[in-house]
């Protein structure tokens, strides 16, 4: 038996991560003795030292707060999981190379975790899941004699938004007994006073829906911008003709790449979840992950790339970020490699050893892509060069 001093309110594995670090300053603000356990030393090093590993509006600030009033601790030592009341495991579902749900990964890194899970517990489950995930975990728990409260409480901000998100937002409790639903909303209590009730397998699928939702209507912008573009008509000029003071297409998006780490991902877990029938998930697969190869083919038919340099401006996935996972930046580069040219990325946020200085780009490639519309790109003087802003956010007259 497995019992804890449980001198922890609440530890959030995988604690000093996008999803994990916000909580866990969110739980220390709200008045929780929290941890923040992650494999990552160097992340834990950090965020021990008062420094954000990663850009979250106000994050700094109340990180240090949390610090210096002790109610925070970032930490390696699975101890602190196993002194805690409340776990929060922020691991969620990947998929494999075939899209499908990987959830032996998952499962791997339950099965190394339970070893710290203290009677008595409550285990809340927070990134996405595949749809049964939190029921299995339960019956795991159950057949180790470890007796814990299991809850699905999903996050739904907006990375590098989340503080103030995680305060605005209705949080679902997802719990199949009552228990368990009133740990889990005493728990968030600590963070705002809205709550959703549902059971696990209905938190679990709108946490799902919820992405998918969004990759969808992303997928329909850049439907209609290549449907309009391949017949001539400027669709910089339809867009604002369908959206001005009409509220019923205000949510309709722009153009653009549609990637990061969570809406592909979701929403092919939602096609596995049915059966692969979901054709309008894979559609929209089919249309966001096939703009990049579109523009490429598009500027081939006026430009030919073979022995060009160009440039790519931003490597994030979206605007005001500096998280390059899962980026079609990324995708673009390769096709343009692939069409012989030489390819200059840059980006003023994300950290990675491929990319170069911005005045270099600018110095040396006089064809330009918009990866991502970054806020810092719109001041630049991009006159003389050849600009391809599938986006339409730097120069909207000037199209793929």
């Amino acid at each position: 038996m497995r019992t804890g001093s449980h001198d922890v309110d609440v530890c959030v594995v995988g604690g000093c991560g996008r999803a994990g670090l916000p909580l866990a300053i969110a739980f220390a603000k709200g008045g929780l003795r929290t941890a923040a356990y992650d494999v990552d030393k160097q992340r834990v090093a950090t965020v021990s030292a008062g420094r954000m590993p990663f850009m979250e509006q106000g994050g700094e600030e109340a990180l240090r707060d949390a610090l210096v009033g002790e109610a925070l601790t970032a930490t390696t030592d699975p101890d602190l999981v196993r002194r805690a009341r409340s776990i929060v495991i922020v691991i969620g579902t990947p998929v494999d190379e075939f899209l499908n749900p990987d959830l032996a990964t998952f499962r791997r890194a339950i099965r190394d975790l339970r070893a710290y899970i203290s009677q008595g517990a409550l285990v809340v489950l927070r990134s996405t899941v595949y749809p049964g995930t939190t029921e299995w975990l339960a019956r795991e728990l159950h057949e180790q004699r470890i007796q814990a409260d299991v809850a699905m409480c999903p996050e739904r901000i907006v990375e590098g938004h989340a503080l103030d998100e995680l305060a605005s937002l209705p949080q679902i409790i997802g719990a199949d007994t009552e228990v368990a639903r009133s740990r889990a909303r005493a728990l968030f209590a600590a963070i705002t006073s809205s709550f959703v009730d549902a059971t696990t397998r209905e938190a679990e699928v709108a946490k799902l829906l919820t992405n998918t939702w969004r990759y969808m209507k992303f997928a329909v912008a850049n439907s209609f911008f290549m449907v309009t573009h391949n017949a001539g008509v400027d669709y910089t000029r339809v867009l604002k003709a369908i959206r001005h003071d009409y509220p019923r297409a205000a949510d309709l998006p722009s153009p653009g790449f549609a990637a990061g780490p969570c809406l592909l991902k979701d929403t092919m877990q939602v096609a596995a979840f049915a059966r692969n029938t979901f054709s309008l998930g894979l559609a929209a697969m089919a249309v966001n992950e096939g703009l990049p190869q579109y523009v490429v083919d598009q500027v081939q038919r006026r430009i030919p790339l073979a022995g060009k340099t160009v440039g790519i401006l931003g490597m994030a996935f979206k605007p005001g970020s500096d998280d390059g996972r899962a980026s079609l930046s990324y995708k673009l580069r390769k096709l343009l490699d692939a069409a012989g040219a030489t390819v200059l990325c840059t980006d003023p946020y994300v950290a990675d050893d491929g990319l170069v200085p911005l005045d270099r780009v600018l110095r040396d490639a006089k064809i330009l892509f918009v990866g991502v519309p970054h806020p810092v790109y719109r001041s630049l003087d991009l006159r003389g060069r050849e600009l391809i802003d599938v986006w339409g956010a730097l120069a909207p007259e000037i199209r793929v």
